[in-house]
């Protein structure tokens, strides 16, 4: 019987091991999964030389929040209409994290996806889980109703940067060199924009006797780089976005104006004597660069662009880019506006959370928004990894702002070193406010390459005051929901016209006399009077809102 009570108890006993072993077994089990990384999709633009998936800061994030990305990358080029469709055909993923500048949802796709529950509010996850947003929120009112829908939810963030150079993006950039060998001093007129163009085409300022001179280009996209709203604003107010003009309260269309028509005229006869490039009016940044570092010689003349550093090199080793001065709004025959954004700020949306994301990857995303509110996160992943692409401040170098401790200093890469891959640039660009854009320490030397900064701020001076005194303020005037999807359709149509007829205009495929009215007309028939009167509406909400806070 003593045997049998020892098997007996021998056997409990293992048994209890056994029980033991396939708890632990299972604990072990439940522990890895629940420490396995959370997967989240996410739609992207993705710049040349960038690997968002070996991204060193995408890896950070991965650690830091213990997830694992599934990129969905698409180039800089058709940025728009790749986005428009990853939405139409209903397999979109996760989230969006765009580069604003590049393209990004307008306020009106914010309204609509919000209204369908594809965008999910994010009022309660930043409540909940992202101190930095919140107090981010409370301390720039104007923060808080950029991101506000007029429901109140928020559907989406967009970036803040309280960017000066950036508040005046349609900067023209001279060759000051040239300008110094033909004897010729920056241009303060229209007119006289024509004379520094046509010495600098027949005047063989680059010296090798050839007519290979570039006198003025650009390119086509959205960051100060198109030639049109800088000319134009010498005749009438152009903000190259909603092409809106306030006067006196009342809202009209600059692109219909006689004064608009006289602006295509000046241009068009640029254009016909070979002083603008064909390039400008179809070119991308990367053929626009071409051109500033065209290899035998120096061929471009000027530049429109917010910064020099899009079309010619400004960094370590640079030959060229310190040729170049900005030059002041021109005095036309009626103005002599200049665009403006302040801060930088564009309406809409640069991140998004969809319906698609669980509720674990929607705690995790704004997890990681919240830490690019903060000043490490944001130099982590707008500048890249501490050590490689900046570093701590050495003991007696200034900041921009001379007023503030600095925080920040770039490393300067080696000249023909490739790119690090190790930060988002512009895709991570979220919060950005004076305090963190002044502490980056800044050379006193303007053209040394950590002397960039100081150098677009002082550029950037010759522009200020010459916004109009109105102005119609896209960055806070929110349509409501009933007329947002109206208003995107009718604001696509009418820019796709004015943009398209401009150009067609100054290239002489339209002939300013026979077919300005037929032009006013297709206007018109697009619906330019029902955009004018939804604008005027909103405008006018927009005021009551601000004069009863």
């Amino acid at each position: 019987m003593n045997n049998l009570i020892r098997i007996g108890l021998a056997l409990l006993s293992a048994c209890a091991v056994l029980l033991v072993l396939s708890a632990c077994d299972a604990t072990d089990r439940q522990g890895a999964e629940t420490n396995k990384p959370l997967r989240i999709s996410v739609f992207a633009q993705q710049d040349t030389g960038q690997n968002l998936k070996t991204n060193e800061f995408s890896r950070l994030l991965e650690q830091k929040f213990n997830v694992s990305f599934d990129w969905k990358t698409i180039p800089y080029e058709g940025a728009k209409e790749k986005r428009q469709i990853s939405l139409a055909n209903g397999h979109y993923p996760d989230s969006y994290i765009l580069t604003s500048y590049i393209d990004q949802f307008s306020q009106a796709d914010v309204v609509r996806y919000g209204k369908q529950g594809i965008f999910y509010p994010l009022n309660d996850l930043i409540d909940q889980y992202a101190p930095h947003i919140k107090a981010a929120f409370e301390k720039e009112p104007e923060l808080r109703a950029l991101n506000t829908a007029p429901d109140g939810n928020i559907y989406g963030l967009g970036a803040f940067s309280d960017c000066f150079h950036c508040s005046y993006p349609y900067k023209l950039w001279m060759n000051d060199k040239w300008l110094k060998k033909l004897g010729l001093d920056l241009p303060k007129t229209t007119e006289q924009l024509r004379e520094v163009l046509r010495a600098f085409k027949y005047g063989d300022p680059n010296g090798n006797g050839l007519p290979d001179e570039i006198p003025l280009s650009g390119s086509t996209e959205e960051f100060g780089v198109r030639v049109l709203p800088y000319l134009m604003n010498g005749f009438v107010y152009d903000d190259d976005r909603t092409y809106l003009n306030v006067a006196d309260g009342k809202i009209s269309l600059a692109a219909e104006k006689p004064e608009w028509r006289e602006g295509l005229k000046y241009v068009k006869s640029l254009y016909d004597e070979g002083l603008i490039d064909i390039g400008a009016f179809t070119q991308n940044a990367d053929a626009f660069q071409k051109l500033g570092e065209n290899a035998e010689t120096q061929i471009l003349g000027a530049g429109m662009a917010m910064h020099p550093a899009i079309f010619v090199n400004t960094g370590p080793g640079n030959k060229r880019g310190s040729d170049y001065a900005p030059v002041p709004p021109l005095q036309g025959p009626h103005a002599s506006y200049t665009v403006f954004y302040p801060s930088g700020i564009m309406p809409g949306a640069k991140f998004v959370i969809t319906d698609k994301a669980s509720p674990e990857a929607r705690v995790a995303l704004i997890r990681i928004a919240d830490y690019l509110y903060t000043p490490e996160g944001q130099a982590n992943g707008e500048i890249g990894k501490e050590g490689i692409d900046w570093r701590r401040p050495d003991q007696g170098e200034q900041a921009l702002d001379p007023e503030i401790p600095a925080q920040f200093a770039s490393i300067t890469p080696k000249e023909g070193e490739p790119p690090h891959n190790t930060r988002w640039s512009g895709m991570g660009h979220f919060y950005m406010p004076k305090s963190y854009r002044n502490s980056w320490v800044q050379d006193m030397d303007i053209f040394s390459p950590n002397g960039y900064e100081r150098r677009l701020f002082q550029a950037t001076k010759r522009y200020v005051g010459h916004e109009p005194k109105e102005y119609f303020p896209m960055w806070s005037v929110w349509i409501d929901g009933e007329n947002a999807d109206e208003v995107s359709i009718l604001q696509s149509n009418i820019k796709n016209e004015i943009d398209q007829s401009a150009m067609e205009f100054i290239t002489g495929q339209l002939d300013l006399e026979k077919d300005w009215q037929s032009y006013v007309e297709r206007l018109k028939s697009l619906g330019s009077d029902r955009y004018v009167g939804i604008m005027q509406q909103a405008y006018n909400q927009w005021l009551t809102d601000k004069n009863t806070k």
